[in-house]
């Protein structure tokens, strides 16, 4: 059995309804983007870290600041972001993918790892920890293998299922092995939201950062999870931001 998944794509863009060019917003003195390849790549379990954006001018930036860190970088349809993956997959030969969402620079490596030995001990077309009443948001991670992915491209007909990569997986339990990751312990915040999708979730991301920081702490999904707990405030910060969900 393989112990590590080929790459993990990132998939950014600088079009956002709620906050457009947040991925290059910065907390502390690095982009969104920077961080949270920067925690991918410290998962033991992945190989390889690539950004996915799209061919759009706008999306410039995004590979500009790709070539400043060294990093890889994909572009391709801005709307079909399953041909995306699928063809940036199909590029660096990845016979498994983790999928990573730019706006989530909190994402922890202990948990991406967690996920990718569940999928390869299971042997699992596609494992995910993005479930309700669970993880905070934030934290997801998603893995599937490529002939999950291409047979997803070559027979999802529908828009939403084109612009979020793996619903047609998903509603298709009969032909995938999918498992679903419930949190245990100190992960099971559920009302915990860690992404950022709009002002607020930047600003709580913030002063995540300057608090742990500043006190000499890891940046992990554990001290943050305790900070929270011990705060409530800021627990409630963003708490009022209802999560958007496919077709909205």
């Amino acid at each position: 059995m393989k112990d590590k998944i080929d790459v993990s794509i990132i998939q950014a863009r600088m079009g956002s309804s709620r906050l457009p060019g947040k991925v290059l917003m910065k907390i502390g003195a690095k982009p969104i983007l920077q961080w949270a390849a920067e925690r991918v790549k410290k998962s033991l379990l992945v190989d390889k870290v690539i950004v996915a954006t799209s061919d759009n001018k706008r999306d410039d930036a995004i590979e500009e600041l790709c070539k400043r860190l060294g990093m890889d970088c994909f572009r391709g349809s801005e709307d079909d972001v399953l041909e995306r993956y699928y063809r940036a997959s199909k590029r660096y030969k990845a016979n498994s993918i983790v999928r990573i969402t730019s706006d989530c620079p909190l994402v922890d490596p202990e948990i991406i790892d967690e996920i990718i030995r569940i999928h390869l001990k299971h042997k699992n077309d596609c494992t995910m920890n993005d479930t309700e009443n669970s993880y905070p948001r934030g934290l997801d991670v998603e893995i599937f293998n490529f002939k999950a992915l291409e047979k997803a491209y070559l027979n999802a007909k529908k828009n939403y299922q084109r612009e979020h990569v793996s619903p047609y997986i998903y509603e298709h339990p009969e032909v995938f092995k999918i498992e679903r990751v419930e949190a245990n312990g100190i992960f099971r915040r559920p009302a915990y939201r860690f992404c950022v999708d709009t002002k607020d979730d930047l600003e709580l991301t913030r002063k995540i950062y300057a608090i742990l920081n500043n006190s000499k702490k890891p940046v992990n999904a554990r001290n943050i999870i305790k900070l929270l707990d011990s705060h409530p405030e800021l627990a409630a910060f963003n708490s009022h931001i209802k999560q958007k969900i496919l077709g909205e």
